[in-house]
């Protein structure tokens, strides 16, 4: 049952999609990454926005390819 203690717990200030990781969320997240690869490229997309990405399609079910773009 909703109550005004509990709402706040849920509210997804600050993210783009209701979908998008908080950062006390990602923070539980962000050390099982494993990290690149010694002597390979650097990374060159932000893994926190590709968990986004992920997140966005198994929530709402639409296509990888009609994601939003990004800004």
């Amino acid at each position: 049952m909703w109550t005004r203690d509990n709402r706040g717990l849920y509210e997804r200030k600050g993210v783009r999609y209701p979908s998008d990781l908080t950062d006390s969320e990602w923070a539980l997240i962000e050390p099982l990454i494993p990290p690149a690869k010694r002597g390979g490229r650097r990374r060159e997309v932000d893994v926190r926005e590709v968990m986004n990405g992920v997140l966005y399609v198994l929530e709402t079910g639409c296509q990888w390819r009609a994601l939003p773009k990004a800004a």
